[in-house]
């Protein structure tokens, strides 16, 4: 186990992006590890499909069986099994070995099953006590399975049994192995090691933060009230660009939602204070720039009917940080040497992970795209416009963000992979309707700040 040198001993929210500096290097440590790993047995999973792995710093002063005092140390994980095993030299053990129904079991019977081993997982919070899942659970919103949720059958379960998988990811370990030894958490991190994931967008060496289904749960429990600091919200003022009695246009900041959410962080109806407006579409909240508002209901439904039947012209600019073996770095790439390229990979929410998309070819909704590159930059990063030719749930980021897209996360992006900046470096530029009163063509073009700069 690698030391550090001392930082204030203060557990830092595991949701917030980038993790802090010693996580980072507990994390390039056991990459490098996991590369060894990887060279020596070829026939690996990792080679074929990556896996999740997780760091977390504690202080060892708090473990009085560590002969090491006035430093840091860190623990490592993987998630579930690595190559057929929990168990793996340097890696702490899983909290409960889990042993799958055998095939063929009905599913009365395997609910049955799963309850016994959810029973079994039990966890050490940092009041010292312990819980097991079906009780950290109790009070949760049920999660469907993946087949109830592309079959669209009934829950049989409707008593909020936690989904399958659920403690057996990186930073549940982590914490209750560092609690339940006397440790002291100062920092986790979780990243991505391998080969990429094809559904869900996950890069090599690219930090995460624990997914919202599985691991939310047992972290708000273990870590409490800690566990929901997240990124601060934008105080930035709301623009209004054009009104009249029938709608508004505003350029939103980064960090507003563009609706009441079901959370206390504001909105742009908020911020404005006029509960009576109607976003027309939405921004998410970590991107900035041109949002349409209705003042009366008819004038949403009529607006929101231009967006449906894709009658409104939408560009946005984002700033790409590509991959390695990126497509857009590659000279000999179609979408340097043609300047654009329509991505199309269908999508779908990820029922463990909200608010995450994942692409999905069989059950996905059509996800269209347009890309222009405007500029590569020396830094290696890449100015582009998009324009978005259908309207899914975080489609340009996860088009980015994809191996079988962009192959290159938009900068800041929290969610799917690149976070060296301190926003998410995508901005609604320029819009254009026709107005459903006057009819007159209605044109707002907004750059972003990080376009005219370098």
């Amino acid at each position: 186990m690698q030391r550090f040198l001392a930082f204030e001993p203060a557990m830092i929210s595991p949701f917030i992006l980038p993790p802090p500096p010693a996580a980072q290097t507990a994390a390039a440590e056991v990459i490098a590890k996991v590369h060894d790993y990887m060279r020596l047995h070829p026939e690996s999973e990792l080679h074929r499909q990556g896996k999740m792995f997780g760091v977390l710093v504690y202080d060892v002063t708090s473990n009085d069986q560590s002969p090491i005092t006035n430093n840091q140390s860190y623990l490592a994980a993987f998630s579930a099994m690595l190559d057929g095993s929990y168990h793996h030299e340097g890696f702490v053990p899983p909290v409960y070995e889990a042993v799958q129904p055998p095939v063929g079991t009905s599913r009365e019977e395997s609910q049955r099953l799963q309850r016994l081993l959810f029973a079994n997982y039990r966890f050490t919070n940092l009041q010292g006590e312990t819980s097991n899942l079906l009780e950290i659970f109790a009070n949760e919103k049920p999660i469907l399975s993946p087949e109830e949720y592309f079959d669209k059958s009934p829950i049989t379960n409707p008593t909020s049994l936690p989904p399958s998988g659920a403690g057996e990811c990186c930073a549940p370990k982590l914490l209750h192995y560092a609690l339940s030894h006397g440790m002291k958490p100062i920092a986790l991190a979780e990243f991505w090691v391998g080969a990429p994931s094809r559904t869900e967008v996950r890069q090599e060496g690219t930090f995460y933060a624990p997914c919202s289904g599985r691991c939310k749960p047992i972290l708000k429990w273990i870590l409490g009230a800690e566990s929901s600091r997240m990124l601060s919200t934008s105080s930035a003022p709301i623009d209004i660009l054009y009104e009249d009695e029938w709608l508004m246009v505003v350029n939103k900041p980064a960090g507003i939602l563009s609706v009441p959410g079901k959370t206390d962080e504001p909105s742009v109806v908020d911020v404005l204070q006029r509960p009576a407006l109607q976003p027309v579409h939405r921004l998410d909240q970590d991107t900035s720039g041109l949002l349409v508002l209705a003042k009366t209901t008819e004038i949403y439904k009529t607006l929101q009917a231009y967006f449906q039947r894709r009658d409104v012209f939408k560009r946005y600019e984002a700033i790409l940080c590509p991959n390695q073996n990126s497509k857009i770095t590659n000279h000999q790439s179609p979408i340097t040497n043609h300047q654009f390229q329509i991505i199309s990979l269908p999508l779908l929410p990820n029922p463990y992970d909200r608010p995450r998309q994942m692409v999905n070819v069989e059950h996905g909704k059509p996800a269209i795209t347009r890309c222009e590159i405007r500029e590569l930059r020396p830094d290696g990063t890449v100015l582009v416009d998009f324009f978005p030719l259908t309207g899914r749930t975080h489609q340009l980021r996860v088009h980015a963000a994809h191996p079988d897209g962009l192959n290159a996360p938009i900068l800041g992006d929290r969610l799917y992979g690149s976070t060296s900046a301190n926003r998410l470096c995508l901005h609604a530029a320029e819009i254009l309707f026709v107005h459903p009163v006057t009819q007159k063509e209605m044109h707002f073009c907004i750059p972003s700040s990080f376009s005219l700069t370098r």
